[in-house]
């Protein structure tokens, strides 16, 4: 798959173990770190491609390990991992420029799909429906401010395109903005007026009474209908 090794940054020796473990089967090199200044260390020689990297850490924590790799090698994909009711910094992470994340605890057939699925992609830059997935995937699990910053991302590299100013929509509303969620799908409709997910949200978002049920999030297979 790569002949890049995987660096894993934990102050946990039970962690580092684990996801050591769970990456076996890929037959790729794997890499510890127990602390950001030894990470650092072994980023210098170079040649990682992938990097799980805990928040917390004592010393060099692991945001400002962040904000040295994206800045000095952004060729490497990070996959931050954080503890239960930390997703105020998994949010500033993915601004940051991490690509995805994991949340303690976590499962081993999660963590090896995850580097798997980045490792096919390794040479390939992430595009807009790469953030789209992605953003789906959290909308799921109910990680709603993460989805909404790779919704914006997908918006950053096609602004006329209605998917993600769609999923913006749904994720206002789901957070309780409403009046931000009529604009994301007027937004989406502007550029694509037969975008039919929008159109169903916007209709449904506008009428009285109002109900956040039904939020349609779009679907692949959905066709487009012609604006009325």
């Amino acid at each position: 798959m790569t002949a890049k090794p995987t660096l894993i940054v934990d102050d946990e020796k039970n962690i580092r173990l684990a996801l050591s473990r769970a990456l076996e089967q890929l037959d790729i090199p794997v890499e510890t770190a127990a602390s950001g200044e030894e990470a650092l260390e072994k980023l210098a020689a170079g040649g990682y491609g992938v990097m799980l990297l805990d928040l917390r850490l004592p010393g060099v924590d692991g945001m400002e390990v962040l904000r040295l790799v994206t800045q000095e090698q952004p060729e490497i994909r990070v996959i931050i991992i954080t503890a239960y009711g930390s997703i105020d910094l998994a949010v500033e992470a993915m601004k940051l420029g991490a690509v995805d994340f994991l949340q303690k605890p976590f499962e081993v057939a999660r963590v090896r799909e995850m580097v798997r699925r980045i490792l096919e992609k390794q040479e390939e830059s992430v595009g807009y429906a790469d953030y789209i997935a992605l953003a789906k995937e959290r909308i799921l699990e109910g990680y709603f401010d993460i989805a909404g910053v790779y919704a914006q991302k997908a918006v950053f590299l096609d602004s006329k395109r209605p998917e993600a100013l769609n999923l913006l929509g749904g994720i206002s509303e789901i957070t309780g903005n409403r009046l931000e969620a009529y604009k994301y799908y007027r937004a989406a409709l502007a550029h694509d007026p037969a975008y039919l997910p929008a159109q169903l949200n916007l209709e449904r978002v506008a009428a009285q009474p109002y109900t956040q049920q039904g939020i349609i999030w779009g679907d692949p297979d959905q066709t487009k209908k012609e604006p009325a």
